[in-house]
């Protein structure tokens, strides 16, 4: 089976299409967005061609990726007149979409250990070339642009908070590996601001918290996406600290509905945490969790060199979403049903 013929995954799909959110304001328009094939990506496509199917809405999605053959796999859209796919790299100098658009979403970024330490090039131009491409291609059509930021931008908590609002700034140490995303994610949203000023560009920035959902893909190395890859092959979940780093995380269904609240919604300018605190854990707990769900231990391993160099420092990085609940966003999916129905979802997926 695929993913679309899973009843728990199109629950989750409904469950945002019925979401008391300005649907009209998509209503006849296109919305292009970058890094279309990944986890965020793809969930978000899915659910405005189901929205499309059942309540035609008209709203043309123009698809930006690097790979065509990935795309055809991910997303099986490719005979809807609503769905075009440009196979392009939006890091690219002077890259844009072939054709106008209403809306903008920016996706692409690396988004894992492993590709930070390895890449950390492309990391930085996914964060920073790729959004000056689409901030200038908006300035052009009258775009309005959603930039997903992450919970990184805040680094390391001062110990004088127990939440990141929207207004806290931690410690980063700039001189580091591992600064290629969080510094570049930092850049990106004073990007939007610069447009904002110089260009009149509309545009609103989504800081996410650690994301995870059935449209996990199979290289990905964050914790909890190791923990999943783990169940799923009946091996114990590995560990590779103490499990203390205490981090919010968001379902990808919440993280999209949340999107969505934000481009449709969010206030030009302003910045919104996307996290639910119900979702709060710690990656010991975490751990367990899925481990549980999988019926498999956890065991504890050391990663290795360029692994280690790629995580996140960060030992306590919870998020304050009540700006973002302000705009009427409910998440809907907490961390141990959420854990247990995407371990359930992959399971049937890698079962045909």
């Amino acid at each position: 089976m695929n993913r679309l013929e899973s009843n728990i995954y199109i629950s989750e799909l409904d469950s945002i299409c019925s979401q008391d959110l300005p649907w009209e304001k998509l209503a006849g328009k296109t919305l292009s967005l970058s890094g279309a094939t990944g986890m965020i990506g793809s969930f978000l496509i899915d659910v405005i061609m189901r929205k499309n199917r059942i309540n035609h809405l008209g709203c043309r999605i123009l698809a930006i990726g690097r790979s065509e053959e990935k795309a055809r796999v991910r997303l099986p859209y490719f005979d809807n007149a609503l769905f075009q796919f440009e196979e392009v790299d939006i890091t690219e100098r002077g890259v844009m979409p072939s054709a106008p658009s209403d809306f903008v979403i920016h996706l692409a970024s690396s988004t894992h250990p492993r590709q930070y330490a390895s890449n950390p090039i492309g990391t930085i131009c996914s964060n920073v070339d790729g959004l000056h491409n689409l901030l200038e291609y908006s300035s052009e059509y009258g775009s309005r642009l959603l930039f997903a930021s992450s919970v990184e931008v805040y680094g390391e908590n001062r110990g004088d908070v127990e939440r990141f609002d929207e207004e806290y700034c931690g410690y980063i140490d700039c001189n580091t590996l591992r600064a290629c995303y969080t510094e570049s994610k930092r850049l990106g949203e004073t990007m939007c601001q610069a447009y904002r000023s110089q260009k009149s560009v509309e545009t609103v920035i989504a800081r996410i918290a650690r994301v995870y959902g059935p449209t996990l893909l199979p290289d990905d190395s964050k914790a909890l996406s190791q923990f999943m890859h783990k169940a799923l092959c009946h091996q114990n979940v590995v560990l590779k600290s103490s499990g203390t780093q205490h981090y919010s995380y968001l379902h990808v269904a919440d993280a999209v509905s949340g999107l969505l609240y934000a481009l449709l919604l969010g206030v030009d300018g302003e910045a919104y945490n996307l996290a639910d605190p119900s979702s709060d854990v710690t990656l010991r707990d975490l751990a367990m969790m899925v481990a549980s769900a999988g019926n498999v231990e956890v065991v504890f391993d050391l990663p290795d060199a360029e692994e280690a160099a790629g995580y996140s420092k960060a030992s306590i990085a919870l998020m304050d979403g009540s700006k973002m609940r302000e705009l009427g966003w409910i998440p809907f999916k907490g961390i141990k049903d959420g854990v247990a129905e995407t371990l359930s979802v992959l399971q049937n997926l890698e079962a045909e």
